[in-house]
């Protein structure tokens, strides 16, 4: 008999051009050889290009998929992206509590890399009050964690300033993305105590789609795996930058990653 396959849940929204959001972290998931799991909370229409409409979908239909998934296919680890409302960001908040979710990482999605807000301004200090406290592994990029603490995030030197302060947030680890910064992308990860800095040479490419939500959704998966917060994020920035470094052409915009770029 097969050994029983890990399941990770991905809360976030739907990507219709598939290369971010649930999609993206349905195909990490995949990457990774666990059984990945959905509950959708926005639909957009976007491709490569953008994003040119969003609609939520009805915190109860929210409630509804992870209470089906928690009766039925209960998940190792819990990836949450999009949360775009107070509401929803309750609801997401609420269910996790109540279902006693572990391992769960959330990456705080605010802005497409086109410019497309995700997140209601208002919901900002809601997702700051109630999140955190739930993470494990929290994954701002440069301009979320400048937006959860008031800081400029600029280099890696300013991450190392911004992380202690969306860490006492309530946040276990945070993993501040540096994929916006001049010259090498380095991430910072802190827990409290110390500091780790994981470093990669930028890659000379548009296909970068869905960056975000593949580096979070492997550290899902390899937490999953039974990998300790240090070697999940080592190993999720690993395989993301291998993805970046084999992304293909898809449409005229910001092509994806390939996530299964093992298979070639």
């Amino acid at each position: 008999m097969a050994a029983e396959r890990p399941i990770v849940l991905t809360i976030a929204g739907s990507d219709s051009g598939a290369g971010a959001g649930a999609q993206a972290d349905l195909k990490t998931f995949a990457a990774h050889g666990v059984y990945g799991v959905s509950a959708l909370t926005a639909i957009t229409a976007q491709n490569t290009l953008g994003v040119t409409a969003m609609a939520e979908v009805d915190t109860a239909l929210v409630a509804a998929q992870i209470d089906a998934i928690a009766a039925d296919l209960r998940p190792t680890a819990v990836k949450i992206g999009m949360l775009s409302s107070a509401e929803v960001i309750g609801v997401v908040a609420a269910k996790v509590r109540e279902h006693r979710f572990e391992r769960v990482v959330v990456d705080p999605v605010m802005v497409t890399q086109s410019g497309y807000r995700l997140i209601r301004d208002d919901a900002v200090q809601t997702l700051i009050a109630e999140m955190p406290p739930l993470t494990l592994v929290l994954t701002p990029n440069a301009g979320e964690a400048e937006a959860l603490t008031g800081l400029t995030v600029r280099s890696a030197e300013q991450a190392r300033e911004a992380a202690p302060l969306i860490h006492r947030m309530g946040a276990a680890h945070v993993l501040i993305k540096g994929g916006h910064y001049e010259g090498d992308a380095v991430d910072v990860l802190y827990d409290g105590r110390s500091f780790v800095q994981h470093s990669a040479a930028r890659i000379d490419t548009v296909n970068t789609h869905g960056t975000g939500c593949t580096l979070s959704s492997a550290i899902a998966a390899n937490l999953a795996l039974g990998a300790s917060v240090p070697e999940a994020v080592e190993r999720a920035k690993a395989y993301t930058t291998e993805a970046i470094r084999r992304g293909f052409r898809v449409g005229s915009g910001h092509g994806p990653l390939h996530h299964f770029y093992a298979w070639e």
